[in-house]
């Protein structure tokens, strides 16, 4: 080996020894980066394996202290049943590891979508750094990759969905959905284009591909909880989020008429269902998966009924990639202004409310640069 190849690879082997010395030292040390939403996913997995209710606080505590997180109120996964088949691995894991993987996995993931985006919307190929670039400095990425949330899976499900569709096999694309699922309502009205398509095209593969991949994962838990649906419906029936003051328009309704009055969070949808019913005969005759799912998603997310949190932003990426792709620079300088709002509000603290303006921004920015954008076509690979 001569000297030229000799250096890459001593290089490389110094990188990788460092690196599994940080792993060694972060597996060590729970204190270093300690973890957050996260330990969540993991105390309701590890319930699961055993055989226990997810949803039952009282048995979260314990194990979420246990798994490092300093909390004297338990950390719900509120998300529905189907949710504990991507999960459900980390329950097999102590809960340090579970969080380095979930990390690693999360990181791969968006970095995944950033490429994909950028081809599927017609990037070019020399530049598809570009699309990761994008999804990397976007604070909802960085939000959702330190608190340990889901929300990424949510964006995987939504590109392979476009990606599957494109090369030609809707019915996993469909499958693919079962992703968006781990949070529905925000991604909805992408669930009712579906549907839509599928009564005017009589085509339904995609809803059976969903269908399908719904039943499995639905079903995987009840192997190990057989109660758990019932469980599910006891949680969200008799303790259900009403205290979250979460970023949506539902939320100023109820600051404005009765915070206990959470039906109010709902309003938003019929406003979102107003618009869609509006929106989708105009583009039926021509409707193009790539070029409308970002808009469905963003219009989902500036009416869902709740959630909607800073790291849930992240399915306003593709909408931003979008942009960027088919409207060139100038409506980067207009994105990256959002962006430095966003960091703002993180360093002053003012907590998730005030992030409300984020989504309706992207979607204004949508509205006003999305009928000047070209629609170059879209690499085949």
């Amino acid at each position: 080996m001569t000297v030229r190849r000799l250096l890459p690879v001593l290089a490389l082997a110094a990188v990788a020894v460092m690196f599994v010395g940080q792993v060694r030292d972060l597996l060590a040390d729970p204190t270093v980066w300690p973890p957050d939403d996260y330990i969540e996913y993991w105390a309701a997995a590890k319930l699961a394996v055993r055989g226990q209710n997810p949803y039952d606080g009282n048995l979260l505590l314990p194990l979420e202290r246990e798994g490092g997180r300093d909390t004297d109120e338990p950390v719900m996964m509120w998300n529905p049943p189907w949710t504990l088949a991507v999960v459900f691995p980390l329950g097999l894991l102590p809960s340090r590891a579970g969080q380095l993987l979930w990390l690693a996995v999360n990181f791969a993931v968006v970095v995944y979508c950033g490429e994909r985006m950028w081809a599927m919307f017609g990037g070019r190929r020399d530049r598809r750094w570009v699309g990761v670039a994008i999804v990397l400095v976007a604070l909802p990425t960085l939000f959702a990759l330190q608190s340990g949330q889901i929300s990424p899976l949510l964006l995987l499900g939504a590109v392979l969905f476009l990606d599957l569709e494109r090369r030609g096999y809707p019915a996993l694309a469909g499958a693919a959905t079962v992703l968006l699922a781990i949070k529905p309502h925000l991604a909805y009205l992408v669930w009712l284009a579906i549907l839509c398509d599928a009564v005017q095209t009589r085509h339904w593969r995609r809803l059976i591909g969903g269908a399908i991949a719904g039943a499995v994962c639905s079903a995987f838990p009840l192997l190990f909880v057989p109660d758990v649906w019932n469980q599910f419906r006891d949680a969200m029936a008799n303790r259900p989020p009403e205290q979250w003051m979460s970023p949506t328009l539902g939320t100023v309704l109820r600051m404005q008429f009765g915070e206990g009055m959470f039906k109010l969070q709902f309003v938003p949808v019929l406003i979102g269902l107003a618009w869609f019913a509006l929106y989708y005969p105009r583009w039926a005759s021509r409707w193009n998966w790539a070029d409308q799912v970002p808009l469905l998603l963003l219009v989902s997310f500036v009416t869902a009924p709740y959630g909607a949190w800073p790291f849930d932003m992240v399915l306003l990426l593709p909408a931003a990639v979008w942009l960027v792709v088919r409207c060139g620079p100038w409506v980067v300088a207009a994105l990256v202004a959002v962006n430095i709002g966003c960091l703002v509000l993180n360093l002053l603290q003012t907590g998730s409310f005030w992030f409300l303006w984020v989504s309706p921004a992207v979607l204004l920015i949508y509205t006003a640069w999305a009928r000047r954008g070209t629609a170059p076509a879209p690499e085949t690979a």
